[in-house]
């Protein structure tokens, strides 16, 4: 054991940031290797319209010149047999939680950012070897028991495991030491340090400042002076510093939200109330899911030039119900849009999330008698669709082949789902998967 204590640190972290490689490729590829595998795939928003975006291609497809964002029409000219694939959110989840639990028994202080990708602290994990065996092993076993490939970032802080791992794709594993940074990071353009986006890269440059030395080497006062306390953590950053803990247990969700995007712009009223009760009942049963009540709803609109305007409102009492979300979503769109403007999305998001058994609910008397009723026929219709499906009781303003009846399928869902699973881990999903 004692050689092993020699690789980690007195008194500071070890951090892996685990990072699935062209996840959605590759969890296709796991399931159906005699069709996908090593060959240019990609999965694509919208496959039907010929419209839709790249989610994220394969190895393969990206050897062809075939990138993520870029639109389905142009990437089959650039290559034809590119082989687009519908996403299917409800395998990813699957995948997800599979390689999620094999990080999680190397530490139980795991982070899930995103659907693929975790941050694990193994500062504790001394048991199962050195940071780099532990790396090893658990590549080794995603890549054996899931027939995923992944790549991990090994460093003493998230800052720095998350750029580790962006070292070496696919199947990289890259240790970054904080005094590494100086040969391995200060050449780079300010864009490629984990945080700085291309307006904050843009900004740096009126500055003079375009490597990461250079705004390691920067003044932090005239750092401050453009862009406030973010300033000082780009200066640290740069210098590989970063104090943030790898928070184990996600708080609480703030919100809970789903938008859809339209095939074509919509701007007749009962156009967008049919969306919005598609919208209110999945976020009505996430809600629900978790065991929340929400007390104010906001609603989502952009328009085709792709403004968004988003617009809010507390609600009298806390609420898990569809109808009192749609009601509440429809009149925040009556009051705030004209309906001649066209809109090319729609969203509903709930907001001040308490759990269910804190919620104090103030009901009139004549709500009160109606309550228990309404409740156990919500629940009856929640366990109906859990076991049979999101289609199997719905209400008939949702039968239609309006594009935001798709959200409630698991396989064509979209990516406001994403985070659902880091809360679902420990418990089974209930709705099967």
């Amino acid at each position: 054991m004692g050689h092993i204590d020699e690789h980690y640190p007195a008194n500071g972290r070890v951090i892996l940031h685990v990072d699935m490689n062209a996840f959605y490729c590759s969890v296709h590829e796991a399931e159906e290797p005699e069709k996908y595998l090593g060959k240019p795939t990609a999965v694509a928003g919208s496959t039907e319209l010929r419209k839709g975006v790249i989610v994220t291609c394969s190895y393969a497809a990206r050897a062809k010149g075939i990138r993520t964002g870029m639109n389905v029409r142009q990437a089959l000219r650039l290559y034809p047999d590119l082989i687009i694939i519908a996403p299917d959110f409800h395998l990813y989840r699957k995948y997800s939680q599979a390689f999620m639990n094999i990080a999680y028994s190397y530490s139980p202080l795991l982070e899930a950012t995103s659907i693929d990708e975790c941050y694990l602290d193994i500062t504790g994990s001394k048991q199962f070897g050195t940071p780099l065996d532990i790396a090893r092993e658990i590549q080794e076993r995603i890549g054996e028991e899931l027939s995923l490939p992944c790549s991990i970032g090994i460093a003493p802080n998230k800052l720095l495991a998350k750029m580790a791992s962006d070292m070496k794709k696919p199947r990289g594993l890259s240790v970054l030491r904080i005094r590494d940074v100086p040969k391995l990071l200060w050449h780079k353009p300010c864009i490629e340090l984990f945080g700085i986006g291309a307006k904050t890269a843009e900004k740096l440059k009126k500055l003079n400042i375009y490597t990461i030395g250079q705004l390691a080497a920067a003044d932090e006062s005239l750092l401050t002076h453009t862009f406030g306390v973010t300033g000082s953590w780009m200066k640290r950053a740069a210098n590989g510093i970063d104090h943030a803990p790898v928070v184990a247990e996600r708080e609480q969700s703030k919100s809970i939200g789903h938008t859809t995007t339209l095939p074509h712009d919509i701007t007749r009223l009962e156009d967008a109330k049919r969306v919005f009760l598609n919208l209110s009942d999945q976020v009505a049963r996430r809600l629900r899911r978790q065991g929340l009540m929400a007390s104010g709803v906001q609603i989502t609109l952009r328009t085709p030039d792709m403004k968004t305007i988003t617009r809010s409102k507390q609600l009298p009492t806390p609420t898990e119900n569809m109808e009192d979300i749609y009601r509440e979503a429809c009149l925040l769109y009556e009051h705030h849009w004209r309906e001649e403007k066209p809109l090319r999305l729609l969203g509903v998001t709930l907001q001040q999330l308490t759990p269910k058994e804190a919620s104090a609910i103030q009901l009139d008397l004549f709500e009160y008698e109606k309550q228990p009723r309404k409740e156990s026929l919500t629940k009856v219709m929640d366990e109906l669709r859990n076991k049979f499906g999101e289609s199997a009781v719905l209400t008939a303003g949702m039968l239609s082949d309006d594009p935001s009846a798709l959200i409630r399928n698991h396989k064509r869902r979209g990516t406001s789902l994403q985070m659902d699973f880091a809360r679902e881990r420990k418990l089974d999903d209930d709705d099967g998967s």
